[in-house]
């Protein structure tokens, strides 16, 4: 792909790092004013009828890609795992009891690590600790993230039978150097196969995740991995950017920095993958998720959560697991990270809440800002007064401004605000930059704005 000169200097000029914005404020912006008492209250000031998102955290792999950016450990033995189960499970008996009786849950997400770690018995006890805790909605999302290279026909049973109905499979790239370069060996027939058993299965829905900017990685070889996939057919489709953090990922010292694609490179890479997904039909759905055009993502309003994007209309979220987030009315919360501390934290006191942000009307003004450019690439003027009224008055003059500094033709005026260009999409982060108040508080890293 050849790329204009003034598009190549945009690309360098806005390759600087800026959060993912899967929240406002981020994660790096949490402090430990926030504990279990907070959450506790939090939880109990919930209203009734309320409905809610669950995230259930597994972390655990059989072995670790060397890209990874997961709290996640890999094991060569279950005992831990089986250990974990036991102590989330009381975390989740622990969160019940304090939730209102008519919650209803729209939406329940497990991720990782690797939710295919555990054992064909071990699915169904954990859905079903869930399932008699909290109360469903009939028509009630599961999505599960699956690691093909260990999934078996047994755990694809367990799954299905416990109400699974997405499911994700990590894939990140087909190419034999790029998977050598990134300690993850999984053929395309044995992908092609597992999708093939969830679907026999009865799980329909079907994601597939790439990552581009990766070691080794060219927009030749990304362009072929896009063209099996779309022969895959999935449902959605997600494209994410690499974010190399050795400082905070340790094992992503073992990628060779020399080896990495640089901030045009993988600009190339992201467009050709995109154009390739235009063309075979699917929808372009905010930065970097695609769907076809009959799928909800694809044609229904979309949120932004810690998972992503996602049609689920809740607006709370239950972290349960070691690390996970939650976000309730009043804030975010997030729990212990290493699993001894958040086993102790659990045994002592019944949660592991160990920081998170209480927001201020600023930081909900700014979040639900941030959120609809992540979404629907757009500023409205008048959503933001007659939500917020008054206090929306300072960012809607910096909205002005930074229309009326865009001489690259990211943004357009509209006549309630702007909406990002198509060209501008590539670099709407950026411009969710402007209105984030944190980003240069404290020393956060985060990944390349490209």
């Amino acid at each position: 792909m050849i790329l204009e000169p003034e598009t190549e200097a945009l690309v360098k000029a806005l390759a600087a790092p800026v959060p993912r914005y899967t929240s406002y404020p981020t994660a790096p912006h949490f402090t430990s004013e926030i504990g279990a008492g907070d959450y506790a209250a939090w939880l109990e000031a919930i209203p009734a009828g309320a409905r809610l998102s669950l995230y259930m955290h597994i972390p655990f792999c059989h072995s670790l890609c060397h890209y990874c950016g997961c709290n996640t450990k890999a094991s060569r033995r279950y005992e831990p795992a089986a250990e974990y189960l036991s102590t989330l499970e009381a975390e989740i008996a622990n969160v019940g009891a304090l939730l209102p009786h008519a919650h209803l849950v729209s939406h329940m997400h497990w991720g990782g690590g690797s939710p295919n770690f555990l054992t064909p018995e071990d699915i169904r006890r954990l859905a079903a600790k869930a399932q008699s805790t909290f109360h469903f909605a009939p028509d009630t999302e599961f999505a599960v993230e699956l690691d093909p290279r260990y999934l078996t026909g047994e755990q694809v049973t367990a799954f299905h039978e416990s109400g699974v109905t997405r499911v994700s499979f990590g894939v990140q790239d087909f190419d034999d150097a790029v998977q050598v370069a990134i300690n993850r060996l999984q053929p395309y027939e044995m992908t092609r196969a597992c999708i093939a058993q969830c679907r026999d299965a009865g799980i329909s829905s079907i994601n597939v995740d790439l990552i581009y900017g990766l070691p080794e990685q060219t927009e030749a070889s990304i362009a072929r991995t896009v063209e099996k996939v779309i022969a895959l057919a999935p449902d959605r489709i997600a494209i994410f950017g690499y974010a190399h953090l050795p400082s905070r990922f340790k094992h992503q010292g073992l990628i060779d920095e020399d080896t990495l694609p640089g901030p045009l490179e993988r600009f190339r890479q992201a467009r050709r993958a995109a154009a390739m997904l235009a063309d075979a039909g699917y929808v372009a759905v905010g930065i970097d998720h695609f769907a076809k055009p009959e799928d909800a993502l694809g044609s229904a309003g979309v949120r932004r959560n810690f998972q992503g994007y996602t049609t689920d209309p809740s607006d709370l979220l239950i972290g349960l697991g070691a690390s996970a987030i939650g976000h309730l009315p009043q804030g975010y919360v997030q729990n212990a990270v290493a699993r001894g501390d958040y086993a102790r934290r659990i045994a002592e006191t019944g949660l592991a809440t160990v920081r998170g942000k209480a927001l201020t009307l600023d930081d909900r003004l700014r979040a639900h800002v941030i959120e609809r450019l992540m979404c629907d690439l757009t500023f409205n003027t008048c959503d933001l007064k007659r939500r917020f009224g008054d206090a929306a008055e300072p960012v809607i003059a910096e909205a002005k401004l930074l229309v009326e500094a865009d001489t690259d033709g990211i943004v357009e005026r509209t006549p309630s605000g702007f909406r990002i260009t198509d060209y501008g999409r590539p670099f709407v982060r950026s411009v969710c930059s402007v209105f984030d108040r944190y980003l240069h508080a404290g020393a956060a890293r985060h990944s390349s704005g490209i």
